[in-house]
């Protein structure tokens, strides 16, 4: 995404570049996987942006070394690519003859084809195609799922490669758990990010700045910079603003230079009416910025803006308190299943109830070793690890029509 919007940085490059090596040969080094990640067609994704990095970064050295032009840098990256994609296209025919690639598994079409239901019960439910309901982000995300959609919108404010990222994520998950319900796990990490962002924004806007401003005001220090939202955000993408300016500065001057050579004294006549027409915007966007910082910078309006982050503060508080004890207790309640609980009876008696080790138990003592069990396929594994017995069905039966 990053390389589609032209924000591609070497830096990018080496980051991707480890992180797929990275990954993959640890993948590999697991047995049920081994090398599925080349193989496997639903994982040639990556692969294939693995690819791109090296070609963009060639191009990237490329335009360094000799001092491209924006035109020369696309006329490379297309030279280079075509051939390329070519002889991927051709490799890929030629292992599929041989049977090299899998077909993609019945779960990864699920999460893009609509689920059939067969009419059996234990097919459909093995499946687990079932979209997530609001019922269901609201169990596992608490109150982060309230809050989560601000700070979605704060990210898009300002377009940063990190900005870029965190909504990208987010598009993502949610569209995968909204195929299937198990999926909500993904959102976990992506909405306490955008949890965060809110939460973070608002710290910074009602209690961080209006306070340093009057202070700096009561001890007559320099006032800090009126720094609001826009400006705040200016700040954090600074670096990557540089490096823009480094990759694309020298591009755009000789870009001009053609421009004034082909074009003559007409074209550089509308050159200049242009980037005057673009100062007096820049201009006037400022004085707005800056009459808008006065009155954001205003002593009263700190004092409003304090109030209402206090108001927030005891707000918020007992509430992360009850986000943090709910996600323990869920957190506890998801990572210990038991096959052994206690209960009472109708006399209110506490009894151990056991019944599924013992009928675990009858298998591994009254069945055949070779015995095949067929069962609901939410017992698969545990009638595997306890019972020692080889089941129809379980979490990993990934064929519809295996059962």
């Amino acid at each position: 995404a990053l390389c589609a919007c032209g924000r591609y940085t070497s830096k990018l490059h080496r980051a991707y570049s480890l992180f797929y090596v990275i990954g993959t040969l640890g993948a590999t080094r697991v047995p049920p996987v081994n090398w599925a990640p080349v193989r496997n067609l639903e994982q040639m994704g990556p692969l294939l942006a693995f690819v791109g990095m090296q070609l963009l970064e060639y191009v990237e050295v490329q335009r360094r070394a000799r001092k491209l032009s924006v035109l020369q840098v696309q006329l490379l990256r297309a030279k280079l690519a075509l051939p390329i994609a070519l002889a991927l296209v051709g490799a890929a025919a030629l292992l599929m003859q041989f049977g090299y690639f899998g077909p993609l598994s019945a779960r990864v079409r699920g999460l893009f084809v609509k689920h059939t239901r067969t009419g059996n019960p234990l097919v459909d439910s093995v499946a687990e195609h079932q979209p997530a309901n609001e019922q269901a982000y609201s169990h596992y995300l608490h109150h982060i799922y309230h809050i989560a959609p601000y700070g979605f919108l704060l990210s898009l404010v300002r377009f940063t490669d990190a900005n870029l990222f965190i909504v990208l994520y987010a598009g993502t998950a949610y569209f995968f758990s909204n195929k299937m319900a198990r999926l909500v796990i993904l959102l976990g990490p992506v909405a306490s990010a955008l949890g965060g962002v809110l939460l973070g924004v608002a710290a910074d806007q009602l209690l961080v700045r209006p306070v340093a401003r009057l202070g700096s005001r009561i001890l007559r220090l320099p006032s800090p910079p009126a720094t609001g939202a826009a400006e705040a955000a200016a700040a954090e993408g600074a670096e990557e603003e540089e490096e823009e300016e480094d990759r694309s500065g020298k591009d755009a001057s000789a870009s001009a230079k053609e421009r004034r050579k082909k074009g003559g004294k007409g074209g550089a006549k509308a050159e200049a009416a242009l980037g005057e027409a673009w100062s007096h915007a820049r201009a006037l966007g400022a004085l707005a910025m800056e009459g808008v910082e006065l009155v954001y910078a205003n002593p009263v309006s700190c004092l409003l803006r304090i109030a209402l982050g206090a108001y927030a503060v005891y707000w918020c508080v007992p509430r992360g308190r009850e986000f943090y004890d709910y996600s323990h207790q869920l957190a506890e309640g998801l990572s210990q299943p038991q096959i052994m609980f206690k209960a009472k009876t109708y006399n209110g008696q506490e009894v151990m109830v056991d019944d599924y080790r013992e009928a675990y138990w009858w298998l591994r003592d009254k069945t055949p070793e070779d015995a095949r069990v067929m069962a609901w396929w939410d017992y698969g594994y545990q009638i595997t690890g306890i019972a020692n017995r080889t089941s129809v069905a379980d979490g990993n039966t990934w064929n519809h029509e295996h059962i």
